[in-house]
């Protein structure tokens, strides 16, 4: 299975939550990082961790896939 076959096979229920969280986390910390009033320092390093942690979380989470024995017997 290559990358993109991975990519648009169906997803498993907690990992299609888990990449709502990753990308509740990136916009967040994106506005953050674009807020137009001076933050201090810890919040701004804080919030690009944030965005590198969301990130990540989103694109692992969207290249788990189900088994085909899981698909066969319950469904996506």
């Amino acid at each position: 299975m290559n990358v993109i076959q991975r990519m648009q096979a169906p997803t498993p229920k907690f990992f299609k939550t888990l990449r709502a969280v990753g990308l509740a986390l990136a916009a967040a910390s994106g506005a953050l990082l674009a807020a137009p009033v001076a933050l201090p320092a810890a919040v701004i390093t804080l919030a690009g961790y944030i965005a590198v942690a969301g990130t990540v979380v989103t694109a692992v989470s969207q290249t788990a896939v189900v088994k085909e024995s899981e698909l066969d017997d319950d469904g996506p």
